[in-house]
């Protein structure tokens, strides 16, 4: 391993100055190495504006870099799985975006070779890693709401650019797959086990894509669960979660991106109050996670074994809407 964690991204992605970029400016043990992208040209720009100091134009001469330690995936849905595998075999360790892959059978094939590879591959809930999430988790776990009842989660946003390739069923794309895939991982985290989808109701772009999802939930210790997400609803934007248990209840305003702005308010026996963090951005936190398991083998929640959990209940949702499966592109 070199000084520093060489990262090389896939793709000039708008996301990755956010969740990669930026961050890495201020982690001492990583830098962003080296950019990808299709179009050189575009490649070429990005890395001129992002200090980055390598093209390629080629996605395989990226992965195949000798000198790139990690690979940084934000393709659209459909090819996550394609090259997170062409990374592990190429020696490379993974930060993919989620959803991690365009359904359960692709997850368990990549998680397969992840294991077999012994190299860092996680999935990129970056809420997860933020300390809004970790003390959701403690305040559930240490009982001061009681048993609990019911678990929300909401993440609706308005993208009226139906020609976004989130539309696009080829590569993989549907509101359950861009925002049901935090609230479906929300339920999850937040419900503290695996739930069973009851019944699933989509809105629709066209025949096979989902513009919005309602789904109910039940958990194997009896309470129960509700997602809705969209890209073009009635609910323009809304992303925030509940948890109700027989002692109190919890809410959280922004649990997605909490670094933008959030609210978690809390209602006991203890009373009411309200309580907020930090800004430093949730990605930091990912990055060093990410990080911290390569360097030192330290632990993480956001697996490929995590993402096949997820992607089930996901496949699961599609099948209660009477939607075909996201195949990979």
């Amino acid at each position: 391993m070199a000084e520093h964690l060489r990262f090389g991204i896939l793709g000039a992605a708008r996301i990755a100055p956010r969740a990669l970029i930026a961050p890495a400016k201020n982690n001492a043990e990583v830098v962003v190495a080296a950019v990808a992208a299709r179009d050189v040209s575009r490649a070429q720009a990005f890395a001129a504006k992002h200090d980055i100091a390598r093209v390629h134009d080629d996605y395989a001469k990226l992965v195949s870099d000798p000198d790139i330690d990690a690979i940084y995936n934000p393709l659209p849905n459909g090819l996550h799985g394609k090259w997170t595998r062409a990374a592990i075999e190429a020696g490379k360790h993974v930060l993919c975006e989620k959803p991690f892959t365009a359904n359960a059978a692709e997850a368990r094939e990549i998680a397969e070779e992840a294991a077999k590879s012994g190299l860092v591959v996680m999935e990129a809930f970056h809420y997860r890693y933020h300390p809004l999430t970790l003390r959701i988790e403690e305040l559930i776990k240490s009982g001061e709401l009681g048993t609990l009842q019911r678990v929300e989660a909401t993440l609706c946003f308005p993208l009226p650019m139906f020609s976004d390739i989130r539309y696009n069923y080829s590569l993989a794309g549907g509101a359950t797959m861009d925002a049901g895939c935090y609230t479906v991982h929300m339920l999850r985290t937040y419900g503290g086990s695996t739930p069973e989808v009851i019944a699933a109701q989509a809105k629709l772009h066209d025949p096979r894509v989902d513009r919005a999802m309602t789904a109910e939930f039940r958990f194997a210790e009896g309470h129960t669960g509700r997602l809705h997400c969209s890209m073009w609803s009635g609910r323009l934007l809304d992303i925030s979660a509940k948890v109700i248990g027989d002692r109190g209840e919890l809410r959280v305003l922004n649990p997605a991106v909490p670094h933008m702005f959030h609210r978690l308010a809390v209602r006991s026996a203890n009373g009411k109050r309200v309580e907020r963090f930090g800004r430093r951005a949730s990605y930091a936190y990912q990055l060093d996670a990410f990080a911290a398991a390569v360097l030192r083998g330290q632990s993480f929640p956001t697996t490929p074994e995590d993402a096949i959990v997820n992607m089930t209940i996901i496949d699961d949702i599609y099948r209660k809407a009477g939607l075909p499966l996201r195949e990979p592109s």
